[in-house]
């Protein structure tokens, strides 16, 4: 499922063999992939721990890698973070600003020390971040003063000064209350239809089912799978579940196993039963079709396809978050 095969010139973000050793002999990132097409939103996923924060300090320079390659927006690094870095917004870890400035104020210090903007658009600039991250009317707060929303929100205006061609954003929703977060969802959103590649970092599953094109999935620093989320969603195993009456259950398993469905389990609860069973090749509407022709009741009928949590939970065998 791997996307490493792509060429080089349709990924915003490649990497081979990646990997970070610290000195304690910890190993935080091991030998990975990445493959980050053009114009998609790359959910990067995994439980705090896994080495995603290392691996996005890494592809912004900030962390030297033990060994492999990276090649950011074409560029190889590190000799091409100087062409590359311009194009790329980031949000790490939680953004560091002057305490005693107000928001405002931060924005205008980070866009001078960029030599590669304009000072003649800097307030129409950071005017517009302001507002894209409802932060218009606390603008002239200090940052001391900032809620840990508020503060994710002025890291994602400074992220967002200048047009950038890629935006790799570290648990942008953390802080955040439900607005904010639905806020950022869209966001991101808007960003990826205005051609911006972002690839988004988060250990919250419901979060990367809403907005993310591409999937990669981190345990304990390795790149278990990556790929289009709807390709790799598929592969799991859908679930059929029907409800009958509980005296009817032993014949609508009859009727399940005479359709190829072998080996429905059954719950019964006070006067129905749920038989449930992998789906298979069979389509839902020809299981109904035959429950009703064998003259059985048919109360209800659920395809439970794969998610995220599935594959993630099928792959390593851990729990997963997946809401605040």
């Amino acid at each position: 499922m791997s996307e490493g095969s792509a060429a080089s010139s349709d990924l915003a973000v490649r990497t081979r063999g990646l990997t970070k050793r610290f000195r304690s002999g910890q190993v935080a990132v091991a030998g990975i992939d990445l493959a980050v097409p053009r114009g998609a939103v790359y959910g990067f996923l995994g439980p705090n721990g896994s080495g995603k924060t290392t691996t996005i300090r890494m592809l912004l320079g900030l962390v030297a890698p033990t060994s492999g390659e990276i090649e950011l927006l074409g560029q190889p690094l590190p000799g091409g973070l100087g062409l590359a870095l311009p194009r790329v917004g980031a949000l790490v870890e939680g953004p560091a600003f002057h305490p005693y400035l107000v928001g405002r104020a931060n924005l205008e210090r980070l866009d001078a020390a960029d030599a590669t903007t304009d000072p003649r658009t800097r307030a129409a600039r950071i005017a517009a971040a302001l507002e894209r991250v409802g932060l218009t009317a606390a603008a002239g707060k200090k940052y001391r003063q900032y809620s840990l929303g508020m503060k994710q929100r002025l890291g994602l205006a400074a992220a967002l000064l200048r047009p950038r061609d890629l935006l790799l954003l570290d648990e942008p929703t953390n802080g955040l209350d439900p607005q904010g977060t639905r806020e950022v969802r869209t966001l991101v959103r808007e960003l990826a239809d205005g051609g911006t590649t972002v690839l988004v970092s988060s250990h919250l599953l419901s979060e990367i089912e809403q907005v993310c094109s591409h999937i990669g999935i981190m345990s304990r620093g390795n790149l278990l799978v990556q790929g289009p989320r709807k390709d790799l969603t598929a592969t799991g195993r859908a679930e059929l579940r029907v409800t009958t009456s509980a005296g009817q259950a032993g014949h609508a398993a009859q009727a399940l196993e005479g359709l190829g469905l072998a080996g429905p389990t059954v719950r019964e609860t006070g006067a129905t039963a749920v038989l449930s069973t992998e789906l298979g090749e069979v389509a839902p509407e020809k299981v109904s079709q035959v429950i009703v022709s064998e003259g059985i009741d048919l109360i209800g009928l659920e395809v439970r396809r794969p998610t995220l949590e599935n594959l993630f939970v099928e792959l390593t065998g851990e729990g997963f978050d997946v809401a605040r």
